[in-house]
């Protein structure tokens, strides 16, 4: 890490649920955020919520869509030009959509946020984080991986594809599946660098469980009273990866929300050449925005 007191840390999906909390606990270690958020409102309450705990938090919010590709690129770029280093790279944002929706750019909305924007921002940002060695990137990935369906790697996995709400949950695990893929192959692109690469499993999370049910609000409250699934477990991995000593130097990890415990992705993330393969069809894919 940085000997400079203050490492700057750059985060999707900080302006709710366990992003949040890692965000608050970030800044209270003295982190100066720099966030990537959509909305100009939960940005600011945000903002007010990290001042309450640490009053001094340097925080600096920068506006993205990652539905819209072409705006995380823009981000990026923004970001590279006006930071002079990177200490930590955090690809947080996610969604569980249960019901099939299309970005502008034509891409399945799950897929977009939670697998191409992150990997078109940090190959935006990948310069940064070199020269800002030693430096960390962190994904959030998931254990629902283990329940991705049948995976072919082709451009055509990122299209559009009809579904049910019970069959969401196949299309969310696969787009962790490949989250943890792009951590593991960028990590062995960055050995040497100084840049630690490392993903984890959040585990259960009771914080922004299933928004777009309708009964998601009353199963929450009853969850939060049985003490099922604190969502301060799931933040607590993501601030370990990116601020601890141990994690500084460990790259190519997957780490479990129980203890940082390492985990060993299901097929076929566990294969190095699978791992390539999908870096270059995303790579073909996402090109011309890159």
């Amino acid at each position: 890490m940085s000997e400079i007191s203050a490492p700057i840390v750059v985060m999707t999906g900080a302006t709710s649920g366990i992003g949040r909390l890692a965000a608050i606990e970030l800044a209270s270690r003295g982190a100066h955020l720099v966030l990537i958020a959509r909305s100009e409102v939960n940005a600011e309450a945000t903002g007010n919520a990290i001042r309450t705990v640490a009053p001094q938090a340097q925080i600096d919010i920068h506006y993205a869509d990652l539905t819209r590709l072409e705006t995380v690129s823009a981000v990026g770029q923004t970001i590279a030009r006006e930071y002079g280093r990177i200490d930590v790279l955090i690809n947080n944002a996610g969604i569980h959509a249960f019901a099939p929706r299309t970005t502008v750019d034509g891409y399945d909305e799950m897929m977009a946020v939670n697998y191409l924007a992150p990997w078109l921002l940090t190959s935006t940002l990948r310069e940064t984080l070199i020269r800002s060695a030693p430096s960390r990137i962190v994904t959030t990935a998931s254990e629902a991986s283990r329940h991705h369906g049948k995976i072919e790697l082709t451009g055509d996995m990122f299209a559009p594809t009809r579904f049910s709400w019970l069959g969401s949950s196949r299309i969310y695990g696969r787009t962790k599946l490949l989250d943890i893929m792009l951590s593991l192959e960028l990590s062995r692109q960055l050995e040497g660098t100084g840049v630690a690469v490392n993903c984890l499993d959040p585990g259960f999370n009771v914080t922004g469980l299933g928004r777009e049910l309708s009964f998601a609000p009353m199963l929450e409250r009853i969850l939060t009273r049985l003490k099922i699934g604190d969502p301060r477990r799931g933040a607590g991995i993501i601030v370990r990866l990116a601020m601890d000593a141990e994690f500084g130097t460990a790259t190519g990890g997957y780490f479990s929300v129980k203890d940082a415990t390492p985990l060993e992705p299901v097929s076929p993330a566990d294969d190095p050449n699978a791992r390539q393969a999908l870096w270059a069809i995303t790579h073909e894919v996402l090109g011309a925005i890159s």
